[in-house]
């Protein structure tokens, strides 16, 4: 069974137990978050699609950690100008262990 699911303005198939990265979110390492904008689930020969939500769907996860993503680096240059900046950040994130989907 699997889901589609807008998580922070993204929007990810999850699959119960297993692990996703995901813009950090606002809750404690080990709390329980739960997400009620489910576009899609699916379980075998049924699929039910939401316009654009699922009424009654959720899905339940819990935060395992918060870290930074790898480092991006954004360079910019114009040709025969001199002009050259080099500029680099590490996005943070969530990782959070999908529980259920119902």
């Amino acid at each position: 069974m699997f889901a589609i699911v807008d998580i922070a303005g993204q929007q990810m198939k999850v699959e119960a137990d297993k692990e996703y990265y995901v813009h950090r979110l606002d809750a404690e390492v080990g709390d329980s978050v739960n997400f009620e904008k489910v576009l899609l689930t699916s379980s075998g020969s049924a699929t039910n699609i939401g316009t654009p939500h699922l009424s009654g769907a959720s899905v339940k996860a819990t935060v395992v950690e918060h870290l930074k993503g790898d480092k991006v680096i954004v360079f910019k240059k114009k040709r025969r100008k001199g002009y050259k900046v080099k500029n680099g950040h590490r996005q943070h994130l969530s990782k959070i262990k999908v529980n259920s989907i119902s």
